[in-house]
């Protein structure tokens, strides 16, 4: 007979994997069906890794219907169901490089083998699985993964992404751009393709579509999606195409249910097949001869993450031998081939305890969460951006509220949504301000902008500090030895009020200060000097001006060539100035009509300050006379590079679509720009054109 304490335990284990499995449920049923998830990924997976080890212990406690034994929830009625030739499976994850050696010795105890296994390794992108049917080389089927058995028939959405070809060819290295449906309906002749063949992939969005669409919907009112990976899901689960069609989705393939027909041995040969038949492949893939070239590859991928287009959440390791593939099978959810490595997680859920609001230097008042402290990818954050009023409004929240917390490299951390059901009734409504938090002015909201402002400009002293900061930093002169601290040190020390007190530091002054002495006060002041020649542009783009970043800086002084041809232009001739758009053209209309900012300059000037003319374009550039503006995201090289770029060749930067602008290069999702430029009648360039014209 079970003693009395090994039966108490064993219900206790009973009543939580009963409370695991309907928990797991229902974020299934979010996730995968509502794209609505309530918890993020990594507490997701804490349940999920819970769950296993409480069956692994107590296996007669399992039951048929455990999360642990299905893949997703089951596909959403208003679409017709797909069985999939094969199952579509999950996939195991792995969380630290023990867990990955765990694997690698389940795969040598399971197939005898001493020797050393190879691997493929490719980024994890974060979007929606499904699956294409090829019959004698035509599409005829798309279908989501759902419940791993039964996926749900999308096939007129999937239609719409023009990444997946109607029509497999054999001489296409990259997704084509366009297809003509004209011409004999057969694949093309050499191929020895199957009957049938079953691509597997990944829909997605970029980052910078995701943004884009959220801006879309921010402006009609609509929710918006909460990552990537929703936005994807909910664009292809549309009942109408059409709207499908309005989203920026692209596809990636990885892999195909059976490649037996395909004639391939290993797992990099079969993406390379796929490239060959009209399919986009993940990049950063590699081919990893053991295991510690696995590791290091993650290692890679962890560092380079933010720095690519697509939102990844980890790697997938697969043997890559397809013979070892099939000897190894799968288990009840999992193939016994593959492994996620999971990277940290960017999301997390806290509570929301209070919402203060912070000044900019130009006036805008930013709400900032105060939260319960929780690591999201690896930082303790405890206070996120709720960017503006209409946010809080849209996203209905509320102080008490549990949120859901995300980062993405060095960007603030942001609130993405509040957890409804979550809600007890103790929640209250965020008291916004209608006066400044700092000078008390009341504040005023621009007519067609989302964020309230203080207007005192001139005496707001979060303003005024912030305008500081901005000025000696790398945005501004970059003044080395002057940051942010030691601005908010020579603030509140009555030392510096406005930008000319900058130049009129002394030397005794910063070495009488709290952890100063007179060596960091002389190399503060040279530092200091060493600013007191400085080209038009850089001053320009250290003033703080709205809407007049670097670039927009450069073509100000370009048009101008000094100080003293701003300061004597007319109104119009601010609207004239080739590549600044409206916006900026009345900000600094304003700025320099305003006698306080003008009185700055002349002090400037008088304290020393020499303004150096921007040198003179280099005659015969290949570029010259050439304005580019830049829209969608760059694959093969960063935005500042390409820019960067454009400027040594001769020709200039635009910062907003107009007549002017004489090329429009595009990167992946270009937006509203593209369509705009055409109606102009503006060269358009992909980035392929781009690299050629620069070259």
């Amino acid at each position: 007979m079970m003693p009395l304490l090994e039966m108490a335990e064993r219900e206790r284990v009973k009543k939580r994997l009963n409370e695991l499995r309907e928990l797991i449920s229902y974020h299934n049923h979010r996730y995968y069906l509502l794209d609505d998830p309530e918890i993020a990924d990594a507490e997701y997976d804490g349940l999920f890794r819970e769950l296993e080890d409480l069956e692994g212990r107590y296996p007669e406690l399992v039951t048929p219907d455990s999360p642990s034994r299905r893949v997703g929830a089951a596909p959403l009625a208003r679409f017709a169901p797909v069985r999939h030739t094969l199952p579509m499976l999950s996939l195991e994850n792995a969380f630290n490089d023990g867990e990955l050696a765990d694997f690698e010795t389940r795969l040598r105890r399971f197939l005898n083998l001493e020797g050393g296994i190879a691997y493929y390794a490719e980024p994890k992108l974060d979007g929606l699985a499904v699956e294409l049917v090829y019959e004698n080389g035509l599409f005829t089927l798309g279908s989501t993964r759902g419940d791993g058995l039964v996926g749900e028939n999308i096939s007129a959405n999937l239609r719409t992404i023009a990444d997946i070809p109607r029509r497999l060819s054999g001489n296409a290295i990259a997704a084509p751009t366009a297809r003509k449906e004209e011409g004999p309906q057969v694949a093309a002749p050499g191929l020895n393709l199957p009957t049938r063949l079953d691509v597997r992939g990944e829909v997605c969005l970029t980052v910078a579509g995701f943004q884009e669409l959220n801006r879309r919907r921010a402006e009609a009112g609509e929710a918006l999606f909460a990552n990537p990976r929703n936005a994807a899901a909910g664009s292809l689960r549309q009942l109408d195409p059409a709207i499908t069609a309005t989203r920026p989705l692209e596809f990636f393939a990885y892999g195909v249910a059976d490649p037996g027909g395909l004639e391939v041995a290993d797992q990099q040969a079969l993406l390379q097949r796929l490239s060959t038949l009209g399919f986009k492949i993940i990049p950063h893939g590699r081919l990893c001869p053991d295991l510690a070239m696995v590791i290091a590859h993650f290692q890679h991928l962890n560092a380079l993450r933010h720095t690519l287009p697509y939102e990844i959440d980890g790697m997938v390791a697969k043997v890559h031998d397809l013979a070892l593939q099939q000897r190894l099978g799968a288990k009840s959810r999992t193939p016994r081939w593959a492994i996620a490595a999971k990277f940290p997680a960017v999301q997390a859920s806290s509570r929301l305890l209070a919402v203060s609001f912070q000044v900019g230097r130009t006036g805008a008042i930013t709400p900032v969460a105060h939260l319960d402290p929780v690591n999201v990818g690896g930082v303790m954050v405890s206070r996120a951006t709720l960017h503006n009023e209409d946010e809080i409004r849209r996203k209905d929240l509320r102080i008490g509220d549990t949120v859901l917390v995300q980062r993405a490299g060095e960007v603030i951390p942001e609130v993405v949504k509040p957890v409804v059901e979550k809600r007890d009734g103790s929640q209250r409504e965020i008291a916004l301000p209608d006066h400044c938090p700092e000078c008390g002015a009341r504040l005023v909201r621009p007519e067609g902008e989302a964020i309230s402002r203080c207007p005192n400009r001139e005496s707001c002293p979060a303003q005024r500090l912030r305008a500081l900061i901005h000025f000696t930093g790398k945005a501004g002169l970059d003044i080395e030895g002057l940051g942010k601290k030691v601005m908010e040190q020579l603030t509140a020390a009555e030392l510096v009020r406005d930008i000319p007190d900058i130049f009129r530091l002394r030397a005794e002054q910063l070495a009488g200060l709290p952890g100063w002495g007179e060596r960091s006060a002389a190399n503060a002041m040279a530092a200091i000097n060493n600013r007191k020649r400085v080209e038009l542009s850089r001053l320009l783009a250290a003033l703080g001006i709205r809407h007049v970043g670097e670039n927009g800086a450069q073509l100000i002084a370009a048009h101008f060539q000094t100080l003293e041809a701003i300061l004597r232009a007319e109104e119009d001739d601010f609207h004239h100035i080739g590549g600044v758009g409206e916006k900026t053209a009345s900000a600094l209309i304003d700025y320099f009509a305003d006698p306080a900012n003008r009185e700055i300059l002349g002090q400037l000037q008088r304290l020393g300050l020499q303004i150096l003319p921007p040198a003179p374009p280099e005659q015969n550039q290949p570029l010259s006379g050439q304005i580019m503006l830049f829209t969608g995201s760059l694959s093969g090289v960063s935005r500042n590079e390409a820019k960067a770029r454009v400027k040594e060749l001769g020709g200039q930067v635009a910062t907003t679509l107009n007549r002017k602008v004489t090329h429009l290069v595009c990167g992946q999702s270009p937006g509203s720009k593209l369509n705009k430029a055409r109606e102009l009648g503006i060269a358009i360039l992909d980035e392929e054109q781009f690299r050629q014209l620069i070259a």
